[in-house]
């Protein structure tokens, strides 16, 4: 089935839920009903409903599919569909009439009947037919509070959600993947496993990391630090406030909308909290002169912005306030782009394959033609710039899109899509070729014969944010890591207290024979069960037992998370296994 015909399918089933919803609900004001990815939602006020709610309104739904209403549309002039909505007292509806009059100029609206049952306002993309709905392949999923418009100065709206696809068995696959993404939601795993915490005394999107989760971030960081030093980058440091002038040089001040107000000073310029790092690393270059020769000048920087994100649409890790960017400017000269380019190309995919993503694509994120105002820079450098990323991605032969309109202000960039274990898409490293913030910051370089030129500037930021991968991680593993991520690789179990002096002994030989290993000794009073079902709760990769056959033995009893008992062996065997595991990566 084309997209086309399936967003119909979904848009229909949105015009049937408000059907629904006009008759068990007769007061209910009507917001908007778009298709979204796997089905539909549809935005509601003046109704008391919750998820015990939305089998009746499934029932309703069917019932109603069943008479077999036609979907027609219908132009109405703006007056007599303003006018309609005002009777039927729905402020939502004649507000929108009002905006598409005002910013679309239009003199005819689209209103669309589902048979005589319900009128709504509509540009159109539905079945024939309530009789062609698939009533076996949707379901209404859940409820969650919306503001109108996503603005939270706006009235808070009850917003329903629905699953709808073309056969019963993708429904059921999705109800599956929805299930076990709530196994694995990284807010409820983090809680489990002690890893992070979000405080109301400190305030939302504001993340802090208990010993494991901050040991978790330091373990991914510290691989990224790794790789880059391995090919030739160089960390430099930079503050976390900033004079707005900065700013109103990049142009961020005119176009960046989620900067945190100004801090205003008696007697000083206002000063900002950084939203992002890239006025920093040009004001770096442009301290000091540069020659042909020093180029590509590679500098990164693992440091924290702080935007003010809506409260709506924070969650967990994914969506903070305060986001932590492994982010890399590389100055260098327009021979040097491809070259650099594929050097990028080359660290993304060697980090994701260790963190254990396979599967991805490109999106080739540009300008929207139809709103250059948005954008700094001339024609001819966005179309240069363009163009020098959508052959390089050709040339590697990966899956890609374009992202019209989805480009930054500054320049195009490639948003690399990655698919995680239960097949969900998401957006992590982040590529931008810009050739406009080195005009703005009158950055140069001096080429063989002594002319001053301006150098092109590459931002690249691997993980993305620190706060955001951590959470796509911690969901894609289900929190169970493997030994080179695990915040706590092995726990040695004492059997009883008498073998506590044993377990240390255990610990100092496993040291000196794997000093990087992460170990803890479990040796509180309680049982022997308690610990081992702690550690499985916990998904400890490895869990030691010692007793008195393995201290009578010089040995340990290891159990492998997944696997069980491994049997009796000494401490030198296990940490030769472990070594082994580490070197393969797993």
């Amino acid at each position: 089935m084309k997209q086309e015909s399936l967003d119909n399918i979904r848009h229909s089933f949105a015009h049937l839920l408000a059907s629904a919803v006009q008759k068990l609900y007769p007061k209910a004001q009507f917001g908007i009903g778009p298709v979204i990815e796997n089905g539909f939602y549809y935005d509601f006020k003046n109704i008391d409903i919750s998820e015990k709610d939305l089998p009746k309104l499934e029932k309703e739904m069917r019932g109603i599919a069943m008479r077999n209403l036609a979907f027609k549309k219908e132009l109405w002039p703006v007056l007599k569909a303003a006018a309609y909505f005002k009777k039927k007292k729905q402020p939502f509806k004649v507000e929108l009439i009002k905006d598409l009059s005002r910013e679309k100029k239009v003199g005819k609206v689209g209103m669309v009947w589902t048979g005589d049952v319900f009128l709504d306002l509509c540009r159109g993309g539905h079945i024939k037919n309530t009789r062609e709905l698939p009533l076996d392949a949707f379901k209404l999923t859940h409820v969650a509070g919306a503001y109108w418009r996503g603005d939270e100065k706006n009235p808070m709206l009850k917003r329903v959600y629905g699953a709808a696809f073309q056969t019963t068995k993708e429904l059921e696959q999705y109800l599956w993947q929805q299930e076990e993404a709530k196994k694995r939601d990284h807010r409820k795993l983090g809680k489990e496993l002690g890893l992070f915490s979000i405080a109301d005394e400190v305030g939302p999107g504001l993340p802090m990391f208990y010993p494991k989760g901050a040991l978790l971030r330091r373990i991914v960081e510290q691989y990224i630090t790794t790789l880059q030093e391995e090919n030739g980058y160089h960390p430099i440091w930079i503050p976390h406030i900033t004079k707005g002038e900065l700013y109103r040089i990049s142009g961020h001040l005119d176009k960046f909308d989620a900067m945190y107000p100004a801090m205003k000073l008696k007697g000083e310029a206002d000063y900002y909290l950084k939203p992002m790092n890239c006025p920093h690393f040009m004001m770096l270059y442009k301290g000091i002169p540069h020659s042909w020769r020093e180029l590509p000048l590679r500098w990164t920087a693992t440091t924290t912005n702080y935007r003010y994100e809506k409260s709506g649409e924070l969650s967990g890790l994914t969506r903070v306030r305060s986001l932590t960017q492994d982010d890399c400017h590389v100055f260098l000269r327009p021979d040097q782009i491809e070259e650099e380019l594929n050097l990028m190309f080359d660290m993304i995919e060697a980090a994701y394959l260790k963190f254990g993503f396979k599967d991805f694509w490109v999106r080739i994120s540009t300008r929207d033609p139809k709103a250059k105002t948005k954008y700094i820079g001339s024609e001819k450098i966005w179309r240069e710039s363009e163009k020098i990323l959508s052959r390089l991605v050709k040339k590697r032969g990966w899956k890609q899109k374009a992202g019209v309109g989805e480009a930054a202000f500054y320049g195009p960039k490639l948003d690399f899509i990655f698919k995680d274990v239960l097949n969900r898409e998401w957006q992590l490293s982040t590529v931008q070729l810009d050739m406009n913030l080195p005009e703005r910051f009158s950055l140069e370089y001096v080429d063989q014969k002594g002319k001053k030129l301006r150098p092109v500037v590459l931002h690249r930021a691997i993980l993305g944010s620190t706060e955001r991968f951590l959470g796509i991680l911690i969901e894609h593993f289900g929190g169970a890591f493997p030994l080179w991520l695990s915040p706590e690789q092995a726990w040695i179990l004492p059997v009883s207290d008498k073998f506590t002096d044993y377990a240390k002994k255990v610990v100092e030989q496993l040291r000196l024979l794997s000093p990087s290993l992460r170990i803890v000794i479990r040796d509180e009073n309680e049982t022997l069960g308690k610990k081992i079902r702690e550690g499985e709760t916990q998904k400890i990769p490895y869990l030691l037992v010692v007793g008195e056959k393995e201290m009578a033995k010089a040995a340990v009893a290891p159990r492998k998370r997944g696997k069980g008992d491994l049997g009796l062996m000494s401490v030198a065997e296990f940490a030769s296994l472990v070594k082994k595991e580490l070197e393969e990566g797993a």
